[in-house]
């Protein structure tokens, strides 16, 4: 029988398949149990036709792999990767959940900065079922001002009584944290979970705010063709960077205090005159020259990079409003006054 001796000759497959048919039978089990019917398929069939493989190609192979496996760039973690690894522990699929959950989240994120996050109407109204030593832990956890919030909004009697058992509260055990948590996780983050789903519209504006504008005027035009009353709400529910021709002049103030200074001149850049004048008008004289002799050393720009310092520019403003330093005027309804 001939004897393969050219390693270069080998292509990718036949080379997993000399290392394959190199291990036990135990170890090519294991490593089968991690692969699909189809890759088994393959790799069986370039196994039966390798012939007989010479020494050297297999220590050429051991070589190659050994420094693929050694090379900071051939392993890559992922959260797929953990959860088949996770999987394959023997932990329960509820077990499993949990601790992806925790993953896909913002790093390090508790159950407790969760809950931070959760408006503080719909979090009251599910404490004020429980027991008020029960929201009394969950209140002591969670963030000072979204638990401020949240004792204003309980009723009067109940309220005290959480506070009179946050006063009295010690260190809380380990065992009753576990089962607060647990009882939230069951009995409230997985029903928050289905039931308050976001409006698409929200999500598709917010999502196309995010958007390079050439990108997202590709998606409005053919929205506005196939489903115009949709395009029309998204349209509404955007604010833009020229929306912040909406904002009064304190807020406009902020927003200048708010921004990286060297940002807010590029975004200017391509604004409009309208809105330039909006914003010198709220800079000293000073200031406002600094910015414009800014501008005028820039020469010209590129579109993407305006693009990303207006959508910064529309970031800060928008967490200047959830942090209700100013106020966003999102209607003509708004605007009415009352005598």
């Amino acid at each position: 029988m001939h004897v393969r001796d050219d390693y270069r000759s080998l292509s990718g497959p036949e080379k997993a398949a000399v290392f394959v048919l190199s291990l036990s039978e135990d170890q090519t089990a294991q490593i089968f149990s991690h692969m699909d019917d189809d890759e088994i398929l393959e790799l069986s069939q370039i196994i039966s036709g390798l012939g007989k493989i010479g020494p050297s190609i297999v220590e050429k192979l051991f070589i190659e792999f050994t420094e693929q496996i050694s090379s900071t760039n051939s392993l890559v973690g992922s959260q797929d990767s953990t959860e088949r690894l996770l999987q394959k522990s023997g932990l329960s699929s509820e077990k499993i959940e949990l601790i992806m959950e925790e993953i896909r989240g913002p790093a390090g994120r508790t159950m407790w900065e969760k809950l931070t996050n959760v408006n503080e109407e719909i979090l009251a109204n599910f404490l004020q079922k429980e027991y008020p030593q029960t929201v009394a832990v969950v209140l002591s956890k969670v963030s000072t001002d979204h638990a401020a919030r949240v004792l204003a909004i309980l009723p009067d009697g109940f309220a005290l009584e959480v506070i009179n058992r946050m006063l009295k509260m010690e260190t809380v055990q380990k065992e009753i944290l576990e089962e607060v948590e647990k009882t939230l996780r069951k009995e409230f983050m997985s029903n928050l979970a289905k039931t308050q789903r976001r409006d698409s519209h929200e999500l598709i504006a917010e999502i196309f705010n995010n958007m390079e504008r050439a990108v997202e005027s590709r998606f409005m035009e053919s929205l506005e063709k196939s489903t115009p009353d949709a395009a029309e709400k998204i349209r509404s529910l955007m604010f833009t960077f020229e929306d912040l021709l909406k904002l009064d002049p304190s807020s406009i103030q902020s927003v200048i205090r708010g921004s990286d200074k060297e940002k807010l001149p590029l975004a200017l850049k391509g604004a409009s005159d309208s809105l330039k004048d909006l914003f010198f008008s709220n800079m000293s004289e000073r200031a406002g020259k600094i910015m414009k002799e800014d501008m005028a050393a820039m020469g010209p720009v590129r579109l993407k990079d305006v693009e990303e310092a207006q959508q910064y520019i529309v970031t800060v403003t928008k967490d200047l409003e959830s942090r209700g330093e100013i106020t966003i005027s999102t209607g003509a309804a708004e605007e009415e006054m009352i005598a």
